[in-house]
């Protein structure tokens, strides 16, 4: 009696499902990333170096609006409460903190001096100041 063979396909990984899933992982992560803004509070960084300075993740975020009005961590908050915020962190955790202070250019000076004094007194021993890239130097004019 004579059986025949069965004729066995060599075994195919079929790729249409799988770049139908890489593809819907893709969209997935394109919609559901957040972006890093400073959503409401309309601050106009002065112009810097061309430095840019790595912040690390442990950081206070303060902010001097032009009207002189401060918020830590994009909520509202006066000198005092900063103050007793700043406090309660403990000088040994404000050793390990980041102090980062995003003022208006046209805040008062005598403003940002006291929210960096403050900081001082609490321990931070860091203190980043958030700034514009400067404009080209050929572009500045004297008397401007």
């Amino acid at each position: 009696m004579g059986f025949r063979r069965k004729v066995s396909d060599s075994p195919r990984v079929e790729l249409t499902p799988m770049i139908d899933v890489v593809f819907l992982l893709l969209i997935f992560f394109m919609i559901s990333t957040t972006f890093i803004e400073r959503p409401g509070v309309t601050i106009d960084l002065p112009e810097g170096g061309n430095q840019q300075i790595e912040t690390e993740k442990k950081e206070v975020e303060v902010y001097l609006t032009e009207e002189g009005d401060l918020y830590l961590q994009r909520e509202a908050i006066t000198l005092a409460e900063l103050n007793n915020h700043l406090m309660s962190l403990g000088a040994e955790t404000a050793k390990d903190l980041t102090f980062l202070l995003m003022a208006d250019k046209s805040a008062r000076h005598g403003w940002v001096i006291e929210v960096m004094e403050i900081a001082r007194r609490n321990g931070f021993i860091r203190l980043a100041i958030a700034t514009d890239k400067t404009v080209d130097e050929t572009t500045i004019r004297p008397n401007d």
